[in-house]
């Protein structure tokens, strides 16, 4: 009877939570937010993937001339620019073909043409879509234009735009251009192969071993990451180059090409690949190895059966984050590449060195897939290696062996001298007067404002970049990582917010920087103000270096007890005052690390901002390109050291501030 009366009674809708004031004020934050991802990073990627298929040619139907005789009066009738080059082949078509800046003197058409003569010439479209320009002033439409023959030299023809795959079909019909792919693949790979072995190898000193001075080992080894990666080229320059120290050790190779690169690579990727595996060595279980020794497996066995599985998936995903950076890379090719060409240093070459927007923004989508391959590899890898952790792992703990603790300490002091050797070249070449001639010592070096390339308000440029990323980028970092983990339902909305956190770290630095040149710098777009100033170099590199800061933040935030929202929300308590009083105070470890990871790579930079600085916003990175390129290697050297110890200065008065901040503010964590 009761089972009938409750089929009787009519179906329910499911009772949602109501949202308060709170959760709308939340979710209005994300959505800022993500609309400053949105502009920062998804539109100007959109602007130059349009570019990119972008096609520009000289349509000639669409001018017509008239020439005056010497008297001044037009008696002949108009003709096209098409019918002109058809009788005379003055532009031979492969020349009709051009970039988005191409301009075609209207002069070409008239083999006699004299500036110097008395006759008139006049100039329309013969549609209103096509443009031609009379000194520096625009013209449209089909009205006549005339001008003096002096006047008459200064008319060029400008291109029409047309959407197509030409620039593709282009790009990879050229062999110099297409080498560049087979040159960045090969680099890539040979020298993540190099840089994950050695990596494993101190990792494996650091973790699995009881030598001595570990921590100074591991400073050591963390230099490289304080350094633009400009400086191991110039270093390197100085040792095995043409004048080098010991140049007799390349048996004769040239240091300039890929042997040069890999080791530049392999020295600022160093600290990358360190960090990762020592995590993935450090979460081991002891209970494998007391169960392989227990069965009498040697060190041999364990190490093949036992080390090597366990740390798989750091491995692997070092190896991605290694490619990754060398493909990506910029200013190590730049210096010591030599001829051969790379990904990155094309895009320079046809934005810089032609002015082929179009060409550039091919080559960005060129590179742009094996990074994205690369980051989707390890993002997936990334996620089965949080699957292998248990809450029954008990942490291996080595034990002492005196053979294998001197093995492990003369690896990493090799590969100590190897990092620390480089950073002392550096230092010396800023030191010494005139390499090779005259070794003396001097500050000469430091003049900067007597160099080219930015002097010293280049350096102070960075160092306010770098503080204005710390602060702005670790606020709106931060706050986005707590909107999108405390906010409640809306699950849509913060999915979306989390794939535009995502997607920075995916996109090359190069590839972002010319990007926000096609959208910032069009004269249509309402931000155009923005393009050449300083917020946009500080845009640039938060939205750049936005992807591991907002996973750092969503990683502490993570371990936060839900619990201090509900009670929160029992006292009536609003979620700002929560976020202050709680929130930032426990987070506040993490915070200062997001701030110190956005300051040392704001000051190292140099491929996200070499398309965006103006002559009063050039930066230290780009000031050490520029006098390179200039043959002022040693001053080169010099702002580069000082790049370094500003990171270093940064990270000391990082601790030394934690440790006193924290001391007040995480008393709570030793009671």
């Amino acid at each position: 009877m009761s089972a009938r009366a409750e089929s009787l009674q009519p179906k329910r809708r499911p009772v949602k939570a109501s949202l308060g004031r709170d959760d709308f004020v939340m979710r209005g934050f994300m959505v800022v937010i993500a609309l400053y991802l949105l502009i920062a990073l998804a539109l100007p990627l959109y602007a130059m993937l349009s570019k990119s298929f972008s096609t520009y040619s000289f349509d000639l139907e669409a001018y017509e001339f008239q020439v005056s005789d010497e008297a001044g009066d037009f008696n002949t009738p108009p003709v096209s620019a098409a019918s002109l080059n058809e009788s005379l082949q003055a532009v031979p078509p492969e020349a009709l073909a051009t970039s988005g800046d191409g301009r075609l003197p209207a002069a070409s058409f008239f083999p006699d043409f004299s500036f110097r003569s008395p006759v008139l010439y006049r100039i329309r479209g013969s549609d209103a879509d096509a443009v031609f320009l009379i000194g520096s002033e625009r013209f449209t439409g089909t009205q006549w234009q005339e001008v003096d023959s002096n006047t008459f030299r200064r008319v060029m023809l400008r291109p029409s735009r047309a959407q197509g795959l030409q620039n593709y079909v282009t790009y990879f019909s050229t062999p110099s251009l297409f080498q560049s792919i087979e040159n960045s693949l090969f680099i890539a790979a040979l020298s993540t192969i190099i840089t994950v072995s050695l990596a494993f190898g101190f990792a494996y000193a650091l973790s699995r071993s009881c030598m001595r001075f570990k921590g100074f080992f591991r400073l050591i080894a963390l230099a490289p990451i304080l350094v633009p990666s400009l400086l191991p080229g110039i270093a390197l320059v100085y040792l095995f180059g043409n004048q080098g120290m010991i140049k007799g050790l390349l048996l004769g190779e040239s240091i300039y090409g890929p042997i040069g690169i890999v080791i530049g690579s392999v020295f600022f990727t160093f600290p990358h690949a360190m960090l990762i595996i020592t995590t993935a060595l450090a979460i081991s279980d002891a209970r494998l190895y007391e169960a392989a020794e227990s069965l009498k497996a040697n060190r041999w066995k364990i190490f093949w059966t036992v080390t090597l599985p366990g740390a798989r998936y750091g491995l692997i995903s070092a190896a991605f984050v290694v490619f990754n950076l060398v493909i990506t890379d910029f200013g190590l090719p730049k210096v010591i590449g030599g001829q051969y060409n790379m990904l990155a240093v094309d895009i320079y070459k046809q934005v810089i060195g032609q002015q082929n927007f179009e060409m550039g923004a091919v080559v960005s989508v060129v590179l742009l897939i094996p990074a994205l391959v690369a980051f989707a590899v390890d993002r997936q890898v990334q996620k089965k290696q949080v699957a292998l952790l248990s809450a029954r792992s008990v942490p291996y703990q080595p034990r002492p062996n005196p053979r294998n603790d001197w093995l492990a300490f003369g690896y990493c002091g090799l590969v100590a001298v190897f990092i620390v050797g480089l950073l002392a070249v550096c230092q010396f070449a800023a030191l010494i007067k005139f390499w090779p001639y005259d070794l003396s010592l001097s500050l000469k070096n430091y003049a900067f404002d007597l160099m080219d390339g930015g002097g010293w308000a280049s350096y102070y440029n960075s160092i306010e970049m770098a503080l204005l990323t710390a602060v702005i980028g670790t606020l709106v970092v931060f706050t986005g990582g707590y909107m999108v983990e405390k906010t409640k339902g809306f699950n849509s909305g913060r999915g979306l917010f989390q794939l535009l956190a995502m997607l920075p770290m995916a996109i090359p630095g190069m590839v972002l920087g010319l990007a926000y040149i096609f959208f910032f710098n069009n004269p249509q777009n309402p931000l155009n103000f923005f393009y050449g100033t300083m917020a946009i170099l500080v845009t640039c590199t938060v939205t750049h270096f936005y992807t591991v800061s907002h996973l750092t933040a969503v990683t502490a935030l993570k371990q936060m007890d839900r619990e201090f929202e509900s009670v929160a929300a029992s006292l009536k308590q609003p979620f700002n005052r929560l976020f202050r009083v709680v929130t930032v105070p426990v987070c506040l470890p993490t915070i200062l690390d997001i701030s110190i990871y956005l300051f040392v790579n704001a000051m190292t930079t140099v491929s996200a901002v070499v398309f965006l600085y103006s002559p009063t916003t050039t930066l230290a990175s780009v000031a050490v390109l520029n006098m390179d390129d200039a043959g002022d290697i040693a001053p080169a050297a010099a702002m580069g050291m000082m790049i370094f110890y500003t990171n270093a200065g940064a990270r000391i008065l990082h601790l030394i501030i934690s440790k006193g901040v924290l001391k007040r503010t995480q008393a709570w964590r030793f009671r």
